[in-house]
């Protein structure tokens, strides 16, 4: 089902947000941070049949929308990592959240203070090289000719568009230089953990069955230990 949230709107006050949400209550209850842009759709049919398999197994789980993307109401342009962060705080507050699931690039804005996983975490300057280079490539069809270094200068300079996605200089800046922390209360899974190709790396979204499994289990399994 879809639950909302109260997120801290840039500014000032506040702003509803929505969750994918298995809410009955259980004292156990997962915060998933999602991966950013693009990657967020394709992992997304996975995190989902991941929380189904967890609400078999007694546990709640949460998926929120970070601002600016998907059903969020709030203007991507006027975001950065920062914004995020607050934004995923206040999830887990809303939520009352007693571990935490980053996924990928969710590593860099997820609450450092909960105990639980991190999924293939990536730092920011990968993110925005895959993201440059879909530009460049795009642009190189249609005969014009850009480089990395100069589109990260113009977007430091004034945001820029990347994969569809209208990025601030804030932002731009931010994931040049962010990491996934190092001293956090969060394990690392790893791909080699899931028994199939990584699903961000195909050309649509996708699902496989026997990765949620596995991705569940490993929850499951480290939430009742």
């Amino acid at each position: 089902m879809i639950a909302d949230w109260p997120c801290p709107a840039v500014g000032e006050g506040e702003v509803c947000e929505y969750a994918l949400s298995f809410d009955q209550g259980r004292p156990h209850r997962l915060l998933i941070v999602p991966p950013l842009f693009d990657e967020a759709n394709r992992l997304r049919r996975l995190l989902a049949e991941t929380m189904r398999r967890l609400d078999g197994a007694g546990i709640d789980s949460f998926l929120p929308d970070l601002p600016g993307c998907n059903e969020s109401t709030q203007p991507l342009p006027a975001q950065d990592l920062a914004a995020w962060s607050r934004a995923m705080i206040a999830a887990a507050r809303h939520f009352r959240a007693s571990h935490v699931l980053a996924v990928r690039g969710g590593a860099l804005v997820a609450p450092q203070s909960l105990p639980g996983w991190r999924y293939a975490p990536v730092n920011g300057a990968t993110i925005l090289r895959q993201m440059l280079r879909m530009r460049i490539l795009a642009l190189r069809e249609a005969g014009r000719e850009e480089t990395q270094a100069g589109l990260i200068e113009r977007g430091i300079a004034q945001g820029l568009e990347l994969a569809g996605y209208a990025l601030s200089a804030g932002m731009i800046a931010q994931l040049q230089s962010a990491t996934p922390p190092d001293e956090t209360a969060q394990s690392i899974i790893g791909q080699d953990m899931m028994g199939g190709p990584a699903l961000w790396l195909r050309a649509e979204p996708d699902e496989d069955p026997a990765q949620a499994d596995a991705l569940a289990v490993v929850i499951a399994v480290g939430i009742k230990a």
